[in-house]
């Protein structure tokens, strides 16, 4: 390395550890799903950069969804998937598929990819998600509500310096699993381990202005200017739930939380060192 090679270096390094410094042992939830979940050489950049915040002493947890895999399922059973209003419909036949794709097969594949830091654990596991059926008008089978999350298996994977997986299977006082939305567990699972930083990664650019022109990425959003968004139709559709979910975590006591583009290469580390990727909810004081 010459001398301007070694000072632009430094200079990164410089930076670099400062972003570093503000997240080094706290925990941060990472909601994993979309596209970087699809695409495999996306899958192992994001895997590389878990293992990375690992080594550099950030506490991650990892809450994946799986849905494609669960409709492929689905589908050699001879069946169509079936959705209302967004969510999965999902009788005897379909919550088996869940537990064996979702709890088994994307589970371990993730886990593999850690190369001996990750552990694969569902939410059934010590009960961590304990949930009940989801009250609606609408029948969806096995679908649940979380009324409590125990999060001390998750604290023991991370105390060990494990990076705990975790598929968002629940379980009943009856022993019956249910589906759960992964957004949702990834918050309700963020606020019981007192986390730092809530991240959703997804196949959107972040909360456009213009949901066809991603040039109008809204960067930063104070909690309270929510609802005015949602009345101006910019906060609709899938995103209501999904930022409801950053707003419950930030009101909960969460630093922050970030929609961020999952599309790109190590964006995860994009974001925490201070580049420009998605969306970051916060509250003012």
């Amino acid at each position: 390395m010459d001398i301007q090679e070694i000072n632009q270096f430094a200079n990164l390094l410089e930076k670099s550890t400062a972003c570093l410094a503000k997240w080094q042992d706290k925990i941060i939830v990472v909601k994993y799903g979309g596209n970087a979940m699809i695409n495999e050489e996306l899958k192992k950049s994001v895997m590389e950069d878990i293992l990375l915040l690992n080594r550099l002493g950030v506490k991650v947890v990892l809450v994946h969804g799986g849905g494609p895999e669960i409709s492929q399922g689905v589908k050699l059973l001879g069946k169509e998937p079936q959705f209302i209003n967004g969510l999965r419909v999902t009788d005897n036949d379909t919550i088996s598929v869940v537990l064996q794709m979702l709890a088994g097969k994307v589970n371990k594949s993730l886990v593999a990819l850690l190369k001996g830091k990750g552990i694969g654990l569902c939410g059934i596991d010590g009960a961590m998600l304990q949930c009940k059926k989801l009250e609606s008008e609408i029948d969806y089978g096995f679908v649940g509500d979380i009324v409590k999350v125990n999060p001390q298996v998750i604290e023991i994977a991370l105390n060990a310096g494990l990076i705990p997986v975790l598929s968002t299977v629940g379980v009943d006082e009856n022993g019956q699993a249910y589906n759960i939305n992964a957004d949702t567990a990834a918050s309700e699972i963020a606020i019981a381990l007192g986390a730092a930083k809530l991240v959703s990664m997804t196949d959107i650019a972040g909360l456009l202005r213009d949901r066809f022109d991603e040039s109008t990425l809204i960067p930063e959003v104070e909690v309270n200017e929510v609802q005015g968004l949602i009345e101006q139709g910019i906060i609709a559709g899938g995103m209501i739930p999904k930022i409801a979910c950053c707003t419950d975590f930030i009101n909960a006591g969460g630093i922050e939380a970030n929609i961020i583009d999952g599309r790109i290469d190590h964006a995860i580390l994009v974001e925490l060192f201070g580049g420009k990727n998605g969306t970051r909810f916060y509250k003012k004081g």
